[in-house]
């Protein structure tokens, strides 16, 4: 479902399968990747900083349950019920879904989830428990994807959090073409 534009969402009894019309928009949220992306200019100074060590996949479970319990979410209740989380632990163990990690020493202090096909990217959700955790993800994170080769980072749906980073809309055909071109490019998030 996610290489056609879907994404989990979770509802009683189940997982329900929608799109940004979901929350009220005709348009597609993504992160560009390109010289349009933004780093803010207070966020430069804690990048500078070296405050985080970033790790891939070091603690899923964590990460998973950071995003369900402090991530972000468009609604008062989680959409990362169990039986999405479910639906993740089976996409890491098949090499899919991927936890972007920021550490203070050794304590798990924000990430990312999310879904790798190919040369996109689909984040999910993203929690700190550190301040500026989550903002320094994000940003090693589209560092990540472009060195990589990633050529779409799917953030779903618009809010003034992704935009401050440059997150742009684009209506659903473009985005479905993207999507489309994106997932048929063999590419790895992880080796």
């Amino acid at each position: 479902m996610y290489a056609q534009g879907y994404f989990p969402l979770g509802l009683e009894g189940g997982i329900g399968w929608f799109d940004q019309r979901a929350y009220g928009t005709p348009f597609r949220a993504v992160m560009p990747l390109d010289e349009r992306f933004h780093i803010p200019r207070s966020l430069r100074r804690v990048l500078n900083a070296g405050r985080f060590e970033v790790r891939i996949n070091t603690d899923f479970m964590g990460v998973l349950e950071g995003c369900a319990t402090r991530g972000w979410s468009y609604r008062s209740e989680t959409w990362l019920t169990p039986e999405v989380a479910q639906l993740y632990l089976s996409l890491y163990w098949y090499g899919f879904a991927h936890s972007f990690e920021t550490w203070q020493g050794n304590s798990l202090a924000g990430g990312i989830l999310g879904v790798a096909l190919g040369a996109a990217f689909i984040g999910d959700s993203m929690f700190y428990r550190v301040p500026d955790a989550s903002k320094v993800a994000l940003v090693r994170l589209v560092e990540h994807l472009r060195a990589r080769g990633f050529e779409l980072f799917d953030v779903q749906v618009q809010n003034p959090h992704l935009a401050r980073f440059g997150a742009v809309e684009v209506d659903p055909l473009e985005f479905q073409q993207k999507l489309l071109q994106a997932v048929a490019k063999p590419v790895r998030f992880v080796d």
